[in-house]
């Protein structure tokens, strides 16, 4: 088992998950530290049932993670396929966002390896689950950061450039947006009309509004936050704050809806395994399990609720 890519809270929550149904099934479970890196270098840690004590509550991971460039070259690869015969290891669970599914793809179809992925970043984008983990845990977190800005904004009389996370993608952004009472929210998914906000600030600014709050998702075709600001008060000729929330939404105890989420997914990859189930990433849609293929996860696009986008304008009029 490993974990790659960015951290997302709920990790700790899956591994333990992980191991200790492996254990009731009498299995044995090493876990590979670093991610892909440490499946290249032979970086294993043997793991017992008291391994994963009172880390569900835990944010991060305690196998740590890393970006390889090294796994996915010929030569890398074959250097962790021999990790995993020198281990005698029968299958590999890998648990993180699209691109450690693009990499456990890449590793099963070359050497015919057993592989079940398990979903887990905060950015929500992955197709074959309606939630991964991490991503209730960064919205609260961001949440709290917006609803502290407010008191701030409304007081200074200032509208407020919020930056979320969400390079590739808006769910971040838009269920920040809607929980956070936004004027706006700014989506890669959506084209941006910086022209058209300003105008409704300034429609705002006419009925007895003093601040707006604008989330701005990081991948935004309009920029960030900080361009996105310099621009709306190019037009408005207003003054605006920029925050940039960055890693605070990767951090901290992941909620309870991470922790049941992790908790099944990572039970049910296992189960999964025991079931001949390989080349798979586990999800839960609609409260149902569910298994798709690692190819899909990563190449067929998770679509946005744009009646969220909709709400968001009519409930900031």
């Amino acid at each position: 088992m490993l974990t790659s890519g960015g951290d997302a809270p709920g990790m700790n929550a899956a591994i333990r998950a992980v191991v200790r149904t492996a254990v009731h099934h009498t299995l044995d479970v090493v876990g590979v530290v670093r991610g892909y890196e440490g499946l290249v270098n032979n970086k294993i840690i043997e793991m017992k049932r008291d391994s994963v004590a009172n880390i569900i509550q835990r944010g991060g991971t305690i196998l740590g993670t890393a970006r390889s460039d090294d796994f996915m070259t010929t030569k890398g690869m074959m250097k962790a396929l021999r990790t995993v015969s020198h281990n005698a290891i029968d299958a590999l669970i890998v648990i993180g966002g699209d691109g450690t599914m693009r990499g456990a793809h890449a590793f099963a179809k070359k050497h015919k390896i057993t592989i079940m992925g398990i979903p887990s970043t905060i950015d929500n984008d992955m197709y074959g689950t309606d939630y991964t983990i991490g991503f209730d845990t960064a919205i609260n977190s961001a949440l709290e950061a917006v609803d502290r800005i407010r008191d701030t904004a409304s007081s200074l009389e200032r509208h407020f450039f919020i930056e979320v996370m969400g390079r590739c993608a808006g769910f971040i952004g838009l269920a920040v947006g809607l929980a956070g009472g936004a004027e706006d929210v700014l989506i890669p998914e959506t084209s941006s009309d910086l022209r058209g906000l300003a105008e409704r600030m300034r429609k705002s600014a006419q009925r007895g509004k003093t601040s707006n709050i604008v989330i701005v998702s990081e991948g935004d075709e309009a920029g960030n936050a900080l361009t996105v600001a310099k621009k709306i008060k190019s037009l408005t000729h207003e003054k605006s704050r920029v925050a940039i929330l960055g890693y605070i939404q990767r951090g901290g105890s992941p909620s309870a809806h991470d922790r049941v989420l992790a908790s099944k997914l990572g039970h049910a990859a296992v189960n999964g395994l025991l079931k001949d189930i390989s080349g798979c990433m586990v999800g839960e849609v609609k409260d149902k399990i569910v298994y798709t293929p690692l190819k899909d996860t990563y190449t067929k696009k998770k679509k946005i609720d744009k009646d969220i986008y909709k709400i968001i304008r009519i409930l900031s009029e």
